[in-house]
């Protein structure tokens, strides 16, 4: 069966900065465990090859992950950490999420060249992202400003900002904070109204299901991302999409309750739909959102 029983967890990861902290923030969590010291197994996935194809000409899903769910199953790795966002609605077959890590700020941020905010920018400002999600949410709230298509990794990204080839870039702020980086953001935006991408903020540590990687792994799950990441996945699953779906969903828990807010962009116009319920049932409640947004 495909996963290791030794006491060393082989971690598949990209080679990004990102992605390489992120695998740290795992084998630390995965060390205090109990698990011993994890190794990293670096993987290029097929969109780490094609870094000049925007993003959302890209067809099918998992550009980000297949390969290192392909490492799982011919057993090159036990566990492989993903940005949880960039996970496809369905997983490969006898893949699981073992464990979602605490989740870091999940809201989208601006990083901007003078210190502007998005609403203190000019008309005509270039505001660089690679996500429909954001450029439909940031034309529906702010149609004067113009979005520029951009890839590359988040250093590369803040290169270009600073060389002067945009006024503005929209992130995650879990990134950069990951990364040091969270003092460039000029702001960061109300996940209620700029909604972030599902999972956002989430890292996610997938394992063939019932393997001795799966069991350990278990053993560092956060429960409250987990059900949060849940519902907003849920969203994502119930319309059809995978993770490049111009869609926003966001859930947390509040005095007991389960809430989620969901955008999603359609022909330039921002559907909304916001519901609550019991933390028990997050599939539920995403599923009754993905109505609503229908």
């Amino acid at each position: 069966m495909p996963g290791a029983n030794t006491t060393t967890l082989r971690l598949a990861t990209r080679g990004s900065a990102l992605a390489l902290k992120q695998t740290v923030l795992a084998s630390d969590a995965l060390r205090e465990a109990g698990s011993g010291q994890p190794e990293s197994v670096i993987l290029r996935t097929e969109g780490d090859r094609r870094v000049d194809a925007p993003v959302d000409q890209l067809e099918g899903q998992g550009w980000f992950t297949a390969e290192l769910e392909r490492s799982l199953l011919d057993g090159r790795a036990d566990a492989a950490v993903h940005s949880a966002k960039d996970l496809p609605s369905a997983l490969a077959a006898g893949l699981g999420i073992a464990a979602y890590l605490p989740r870091a700020d999940a809201r989208d941020g601006v990083v901007s060249a003078t210190g502007e905010r998005l609403d203190q920018l000019p008309a005509g400002a270039t505001v660089g992202t690679s996500s429909a999600r954001r450029a439909g949410l940031l034309a529906g709230l702010y149609p004067g400003l113009r979005v520029v298509p951009i890839r590359g990794n988040v250093d590369t990204r803040l290169r270009k900002l600073d060389a002067g080839d945009f006024d503005a870039l929209l992130l995650a702020c879990a990134g950069l904070d990951r990364l040091g980086l969270g003092e460039r953001f000029t702001e960061r935006l109300d996940p209620v109204q700029f909604v972030p991408s599902p999972a956002q903020g989430a890292i996610a540590i997938e394992t063939v299901t019932g393997s001795a990687a799966a069991r350990a792994c278990e053993l560092i799950d956060t429960r409250d991302t987990r059900i949060a990441v849940t519902a907003e996945r849920a969203v994502l699953s119930a319309l059809g999409g995978g993770c490049l779906l111009p869609l926003g969903a966001w859930a947390r828990i509040e005095d007991g309750r389960l809430l989620l807010v969901a955008a999603l962009v359609v022909e330039g116009s921002i559907r909304r739909a916001e519901a609550e319920g019991s933390p028990d049932a997050p599939e539920a409640l995403g599923g009754m959102v993905a109505a609503r947004l229908r």
